[in-house]
C-alpha cells in the first residue's frame, strides 16, 4: 500500500494547517473510485479453517497428495462381477452367479472374485480384486416381484449370509458403474490455483483432499464510526431530540456482505477529544476507517477538524446523486501503518450508496478480488419517470421485475437521500446519466443489479410499495 495519498493536496486558505482538495469542478464517480483504489492493496495471507474461508481468495496452489478416489469403487449398489461371466444374460435368459460376500462402503473385501462369482456391494465401496463391473440391484433378483418387492424400487432386505447365489438379468460391460482411481483428482495435480475465490465447491474439494485449513488472503477489518450528540444506539430508550444511529449498522452490514469484518465503534460525541479517541481506537485494529457525516465542503465542524489534525484527508465533491460530498485520505495506525479513510455523507441513503460504489471496490481489492467488485448491469425499461435535476449522475432506487420477457423497473417510492426505506425496498439502481434531465416511462436505462435475490420478489414488492 502506498505511504501517502496519490492525489496532490493543497492547503486550504480558510483553515491553517488543514489539508484539503480544492477542485475547480466535481469529479466523476470513476475518477473518485480510481483515486481511492490507488491507496489499497491486497492484504497478507493467513491460514484459516476451510469453512471460514468462503468468499476469500486462495493464496496458494493446492496440489493433490493422492488420487481421488484413491481406489476404484462402485458408483451404484449392486453386485461386483467379472463382465465376461455375464455374457449373454437377458431378462428372458438370466444366469446365476455364486454370491460369496457382502461389501459395505468403508471396508475392503478380503479375497477376490473368481469365475462365476459375485459380491454384493454398496455405493462407494472399493471394488474387490478380480471384479471389473457392477450390475445394479435393479438388474438382479433383488428386484423380483416374487420376493415381495416392486420392480424399480430397491429391496429393503439386509444381506443374508446364507444366500449363495444371485440372478443376473443383463450383460455387464467392463468398467460399468465403476469410478476409476483418480477419476476426479490425480496425485500431484494442481487442483486449485492461487487467486481462486473459495466457494462451497472449493471447500468440498479441499475437504476431499483432507485439508481442514487453507492459506487465504486476509479479510479486511473495517472500523465504522458515527458522530453526534443526538445519536443513540439501537436498544437504548428513545429520548426527545435523539435519533437512532442507523448509519453505523447499515454500513457495517455492507462491510460484512462485501466480505470484510466490521468493527462498529461507539458513537463519538461532538468534541475534538471524543472523536480523536474514537478514531485512534479504530486505527489500532482496522485496515480501513469509515466515517459518516461532516464532509461537506462548507462544514468546518469537529469532524473536519479532527480529520485534518490526525490524518491527511482531502474533501471532494463527486458528480453523483445522492452522495455528492466525500472525504478520502490516510491516517497512521499501529507501527506507523497507513490506514485509508473514507468519509461518507451523513444522509443514510447517501452513505450507503457511496459505500456501495467506493467501499465495495476497496474491500474487494484488499481481499484480492479487485476484478470482481462491479455489479452486473442490464438494460431495462422504466415504468416511472426518473427525474434528474442538477446535472449529476442519479442513482434511482428501483424494483426490478419482468413483463412479457422484458426487464422493467419501478421506483421504490420517494427518492430523497434521507428515505432509508428506498434502499431497503430496492433490488437495483437505475442510472440516469449526467447529461439527461430525465428518463421517461417506456424508455430504456442502465440498471445495476444490487440484490439478485430480492429481484426475484420484485412483483410482490412492487405491489406493496408506496406510490411516488
Amino acid at each position: 500500500m502506498p505511504e501517502e495519498p496519490t492525489e496532490e493536496l493543497t492547503y486550504s486558505a480558510t483553515k491553517t494547517g488543514t489539508r484539503s482538495i480544492l477542485p475547480a469542478d466535481m469529479i466523476s464517480v470513476e475518477e473518485a473510485r480510481e483515486r481511492i483504489l490507488e491507496q489499497f492493496a491486497r492484504l497478507e495471507a493467513i491460514e484459516v479453517p476451510v469453512l471460514d474461508a468462503v468468499g476469500q481468495v486462495l493464496a496458494e496452489d493446492v496440489v493433490a497428495g493422492f488420487n481421488i478416489p484413491p481406489l476404484p469403487n462402485t458408483a451404484m449398489d449392486g453386485y461386483a462381477v467379472r463382465a465376461e461371466d455375464t455374457a449373454g444374460a437377458t431378462y428372458d435368459t438370466p444366469l446365476q452367479l455364486e454370491s460369496i460376500g457382502y461389501l459395505p462402503a468403508g471396508e475392503v473385501f478380503e479375497g477376490s472374485v473368481g469365475p462365476g462369482q459375485a459380491v454384493r456391494i454398496m455405493t462407494g465401496a472399493p471394488m474387490p480384486d478380480g471384479a471389473d463391473s457392477v450390475v445394479p440391484f435393479e438388474e438382479t433378483d433383488e428386484y423380483d416381484e416374487s420376493d415381495g418387492t416392486t420392480p424399480g424400487t430397491r429391496s429393503e432386505g439386509v444381506w443374508d449370509p446364507s444366500r449363495t447365489s444371485v440372478r443376473i438379468d443383463v450383460e455387464a460391460k467392463p468398467g460399468a458403474n465403476i469410478r476409476v482411481a483418480g477419476e476426479d483428482v490425480r496425485e500431484g495435480e494442481t487442483v486449485l490455483t492461487e487467486g481462486t475465490v473459495i466457494g462451497p465447491a472449493q471447500v468440498g474439494v479441499l475437504a476431499s483432499l483432507g485439508r481442514d485449513r487453507v492459506l487465504a488472503y486476509r479479510r479486511p477489518v473495517v472500523a465504522v464510526l458515527s458522530t453526534g450528540d443526538e445519536l443513540l444506539r439501537p436498544g437504548e430508550p428513545l429520548a426527545p431530540g435523539k435519533i437512532y444511529d442507523s448509519n453505523a449498522f447499515s454500513l457495517a452490514a455492507q462491510v460484512r456482505s462485501f466480505g470484510g469484518i466490521p468493527l462498529v465503534l461507539d458513537v463519538a460525541r461532538d468534541t475534538v477529544e471524543a472523536l480523536t479517541a474514537r478514531i485512534k481506537e479504530g486505527l489500532a485494529e482496522a485496515d480501513m476507517l469509515v466515517t459518516s457525516a461532516g464532509v461537506s465542503r462548507g462544514d468546518f465542524d469537529v469532524v473536519k477538524t479532527v480529520l485534518a489534525n490526525e490524518g491527511q484527508v482531502g474533501f471532494w465533491t463527486v458528480r453523483m446523486k445522492p452522495g455528492k460530498p466525500l472525504a478520502f485520505g490516510t491516517f497512521r495506525g499501529a507501527n506507523d501503518r497507513p490506514i485509508p479513510h473514507l468519509g461518507l455523507p451523513g444522509n443514510p441513503v447517501s452513505a450507503m450508496l457511496t459505500f456501495e460504489l467506493f467501499g465495495r471496490a476497496a474491500i474487494f481489492k484488499m481481499l484480492g478480488k479487485e476484478r470482481g467488485w462491479p455489479r452486473p448491469m442490464i438494460r431495462a425499461i422504466t415504468k416511472d419517470r426518473i427525474r434528474n435535476t442538477d446535472g449529476r449522475r442519479f442513482y434511482a432506487r428501483v424494483f426490478l421485475d419482468e413483463e412479457d420477457g422484458q426487464a422493467v423497473v419501478r421506483l421504490t417510492g420517494p427518492q430523497g437521500s434521507g428515505v432509508l426505506t428506498s434502499m431497503a425496498l430496492a433490488s437495483a439502481f437505475a442510472v440516469c446519466p449526467e447529461d439527461r434531465d430525465s428518463i421517461e416511462p417506456g424508455e430504456e436505462c442502465d440498471v445495476i443489479l444490487a440484490d439478485r435475490e430480492r429481484a426475484l420478489y420484485g412483483a410482490a414488492a412492487s405491489a406493496a410499495a408506496p406510490g411516488y
